[in-house]
C-alpha cells in the first residue's frame, strides 16, 4: 500500500490568505485528480492556538520575517495563520475532502512551531501520522501542498528519517521563496536526504 499525503490546503495558504503561498491555489485541481491514485489518502493542517509563539503579532516589536529563539530553537516569525477554528485554518473551498481517510492537525502547541506533518520542529512531540502509516504497513508515501520549502520539505525530510519510501510530487507544491532560492535549496535537501522528486505525470 502507498499513501497520499495532501499537506495543508487550507485558505490562509491561498492567494488571498494570511500567509499566502504564491500561486497556492494552482495545486487544488492536482490535488483533486490525484487522489483517486493512491490506497490512502490523508491530508494536515496547519491548527494553531491564538497566542501561537510563531506569530509575529505576539511579540510587540517584532514583523513577520524576524527570528527570535521559541523554547530553545531559532523559530521564523509569520503572520497570525490557521487559527483553530477559523476560517483561515480550512481547507481550501475546492479542495475535495471526500476521500481523506485521515486529518492530522500539527502546530497545537503553543511554544512550538511543527513544519513537518510527522513532527514539531524540535522532534519532542508527534503528530500520530508516523504511527497511523505504521499501523496500516505502509512503508511508501507520496507527498504534495504547501509550502514546498517549509512544511513539505520537513515533511519529507522526516518521513525518510523513518525509512519511509518517499516522493515529492513537485508539480503538487507551491513555495514561499522567503529568501531568494529556498525552493530551489529545499529541492536539493529532498534528493539529498534520500527523497525522490517526480511529476504527477510520472505516477
Amino acid at each position: 500500500m502507498n499513501a497520499l499525503i495532501l499537506v495543508d490546503l487550507q485558505n490562509d495558504f491561498l492567494p488571498g490568505g494570511a500567509l499566502a503561498v504564491p500561486h497556492g491555489d494552482e495545486v487544488i485541481p492536482l490535488a483533486d485528480k490525484l487522489q483517486r491514485r493512491f490506497d490512502l489518502v490523508v491530508a494536515t493542517k496547519d491548527w494553531h492556538p491564538a497566542d501561537h509563539g510563531s506569530f509575529a503579532a505576539n511579540h510587540p516589536g517584532k514583523k513577520p520575517g524576524d527570528r527570535i529563539i521559541l523554547d530553545g530553537i531559532e523559530q521564523i516569525l509569520w503572520p497570525v495563520h490557521c487559527v483553530q477554528n477559523t476560517h483561515g485554518a480550512e481547507f481550501a473551498p475546492l479542495f475535495d475532502t471526500s476521500r481523506i481517510a485521515e486529518i492530522f492537525h500539527k502546530g497545537t502547541e503553543r511554544n512550538i512551531d511543527s513544519y513537518s506533518t510527522f513532527f514539531d520542529n524540535a522532534h519532542r512531540r508527534h503528530t500520530g501520522l508516523a504511527h497511523y502509516l505504521e499501523k496500516l504497513g505502509i512503508k511508501e508515501i507520496f507527498l504534495m501542498g504547501l509550502a514546498l520549502d517549509y512544511c513539505v520539505k520537513y515533511s519529507a525530510l522526516d518521513a525518510r528519517q523513518l525509512g519511509l519510501n518517499t516522493y515529492v510530487i513537485v508539480d503538487g507544491c507551491r513555495g514561499i521563496d522567503l529568501a531568494p532560492g529556498d525552493i530551489a535549496r529545499a529541492v536539493d535537501e529532498i534528493k539529498h536526504a534520500g527523497a525522490i522528486i517526480l511529476k504527477s505525470a510520472d505516477l
